[in-house]
């Protein structure tokens, strides 16, 4: 396990601890990346193109796996996919889609398919994906339980659940400065505290691993499987 779950005191405190200290609506996030949407790929796209690449090579997509990837936003992932995939794409943000459309026209991604859509209510069926997939997203939706929810509602039994994310250090000195400065962090696309062991519990998810990715090892990818 990677997590000590058997603690019936750390379980109980982890199922209901606050995930973080600064709460957001979705019409604070959307303007956030409203405004983002010009320069996200010249602030996120070289720092965090390490995490990207690891998280597409360690979930191994097969031919033909069907891939939802939530919170697309400038569609930066969508050149890494295999083409033999089928990838489906979705944002609320209008003009970060924009900038994902001109990226998948001009590259010519006939696999590839966006759609304007709130991460916490996905229109798709149950059992849809085979991977389902939120890159730097869980940190600044405003529900990201519910989010989760819905994204292992719509992958298929046996497919995995991908969050790429930046979670508050396990360092007690780090955690209190995370802490200090999310409320200021989220005006540029994050909340900085969101607590990783009681994000699992409430989600209800059970990791296969959990790796740091990016320099300075600050964010972390999780894999996990519907079971």
């Amino acid at each position: 396990m990677l997590f000590d779950r058997e603690n019936e005191d750390f379980a109980s405190d982890v199922a209901t601890r606050a995930l973080s200290v600064t709460a957001v609506e979705n019409d604070f996030v959307n303007r956030v990346y409203e405004k983002l949407a010009k320069v996200y790929d010249l602030i996120f796209g070289p720092t965090l193109h390490h995490g990207r690449l690891v998280a597409i090579e360690r979930v191994a997509m097969r031919p033909s796996d069907r891939v939802l990837e939530v919170g697309v936003g400038t569609g930066i992932n969508l050149n890494l996919y295999p083409r033999n995939c089928h990838v489906t794409g979705i944002d609320l943000s209008t003009s970060m889609l924009e900038k994902a459309r001109e990226r998948v026209q001009k590259a010519g991604l006939r696999h590839v398919r966006l759609q304007e859509m709130d991460a916490a209510h996905l229109i798709f069926g149950d059992d849809t994906f085979d991977i389902v997939y939120a890159p730097y997203l869980v940190s600044v939706v405003p529900d990201p339980v519910q989010v989760v929810k819905e994204m292992r509602r719509v992958c298929k039994p046996g497919g995995k659940i991908v969050i790429l994310n930046h979670f508050r250090s396990a360092s007690p000195i780090l955690s209190r400065l995370e802490r200090a400065i999310s409320p200021f962090t989220v005006h540029i696309g994050f909340k900085s505290d969101l607590d990783l062991p009681g994000f699992l519990a409430q989600a209800d998810l059970q990791p296969v691993s959990i790796a740091k990715v990016n320099f300075p090892k600050i964010w972390s990818l999780v894999i996990c499987r519907k079971d």
